[in-house]
């Protein structure tokens, strides 16, 4: 009787644990639904979006995000990509200056992307979460498609 107990006790324990588990990895601070703050962020050269919203869902060793909004001359964007946090090359579409992403994790809020053309890097940016969890920061530092220099830093709140 007391071994069936025992039994017993150790599955929930381990059921309980695992469910632990999922909700603290469905919990990384990266994910949710972003939705740029104008009036906080810098556009060098500019010009800004009229909108901007990026969803992402993160666990401590992936990524996928996507983004939709509309660029300052009404025309839709959609940016997508889905990679790991292991410095290697990953697909990205809809950005005009790369073609890949590769990107490393700094800590729990914070990563750094590096976006490359044909192999070539030519944007770096680097995304922090703040501690409440409440603002999301992106400083882009690089070239844009007709090489001009890119120094943006965007403000996101989330939703």
């Amino acid at each position: 009787m007391r071994i069936k107990r025992l039994a017993a006790f150790a599955t929930t324990f381990l059921l309980v644990a695992l469910a632990l588990q999922v909700t603290v990895a469905a919990a990384d601070a990266l994910s949710g639904t972003w939705k740029v703050n104008l009036a906080k962020s810098k556009y060098s050269p500019g010009p800004a979006p009229k909108s901007l919203t990026v969803k992402i869902e993160a666990d401590e060793n992936n990524i996928k995000l996507n983004s939709d909004g509309t660029d300052a001359e009404g025309k839709p964007t959609h940016i997508e990509y889905s990679a790991k946090f292991d410095g290697k090359d990953y697909p990205i579409t809809g950005v005009p200056n790369g073609d890949t992403i590769a990107l490393h994790r700094i800590d729990a809020n914070t990563y750094e992307s590096t976006l490359k053309k044909a192999g070539q890097a030519t944007m770096t940016v680097t995304s922090t979460v703040s501690k409440d969890g409440k603002t999301r920061k992106s400083t882009f530092n690089g070239k844009d498609e007709q090489g001009h220099d890119v120094n943006n830093v965007v403000v996101y709140d989330k939703q």
